[in-house]
């Protein structure tokens, strides 16, 4: 049987308080699933409507089924292409560096032709000025 490949869907987030994490998550995941995280605290109060479990890296990577391998991947991955990419990173731009990187590790398994052709009709008809590059913000 094959494993079943892995889909990122992240965002930025203003901080890493308790209410900002903990909404971010009830907005995007749905009720009842299992959810493992680190063990930052701002998890905490997810319970009882995910199924919930954390892994201390103090302490262990991989405990059974909960780890957060995958995801660590995912954000090595975004770090190295910022670096690899920028000198200065600033909150206008980085919302984009984190959408692209989303796609390309969500059609991972995609060629690049593959993803070309799916990227394609994201664009076709849309207008990108320096201004709307420069200056958008993400809604938060």
């Amino acid at each position: 049987m094959a494993v079943p490949v892995s889909k990122v869907k992240a965002v930025h987030v203003a901080n890493r308080r308790r209410h900002t994490v903990e909404a971010k998550v009830r907005e995007n995941v749905e009720k009842g699933a299992e959810v493992f995280t680190d063990a930052l605290p701002s998890y905490n109060e997810l319970s009882p409507d995910y199924l919930h479990q954390f892994i201390d890296h103090a302490e262990t990577f991989v405990n059974g089924k909960v780890h957060t391998n995958g995801l660590e991947n995912f954000w090595s991955l975004l770090k190295r292409t910022i670096k690899g990419t920028t000198s200065a990173l600033n909150r206008f731009t980085f919302f984009r560096y984190l959408n692209e990187q989303v796609f390309r590790f969500n059609e991972r398994e995609e060629t690049d032709l593959g993803r070309f052709l799916k990227a394609v009709p994201a664009i076709v008809g849309k207008r990108l000025t320096y201004a709307g590059l420069t200056h958008s913000l993400p809604e938060t």
